[in-house]
């Protein structure tokens, strides 16, 4: 990756109306429309993604998202190692279908 993985998937989402994005405490970018928060990214490592419950379960079973580090047994919430192009461009597909959701 030729940029830190996400500034990439940032300014994607950044275009996207009504998105605004908060830097947290934790080094962490929330990417939100209005007070909903569609997913947030900690630098390369991981972005985690929040998902209705059923939505979430089916892309674990295909693989597209992890366990969320923190809350693994929350089948909503799951996360997506950054570790390539195909990796950011997933993050940036997945933000999408929570912002289509939000707005």
């Amino acid at each position: 990756m030729s940029e830190n993985a996400a500034d990439t998937i940032t300014r994607a989402a950044l275009t996207w109306p009504g998105v605004h994005g908060t830097h947290g405490s934790r080094g962490e970018w929330s990417l939100r429309v209005g007070r909903r928060e569609i997913g947030h990214l900690h630098g390369d490592r991981v972005a985690h993604i929040g998902f209705p419950r059923s939505i979430g379960q089916r892309l674990r079973a295909e693989g597209r998202i992890e366990p969320h580090p923190v809350f693994p047994d929350n089948p909503g919430w799951g996360a997506r190692p950054l570790r390539d192009d195909a990796d950011v461009a997933d993050v940036i597909a997945l933000l999408r279908m929570n912002y289509d959701r939000a707005t």
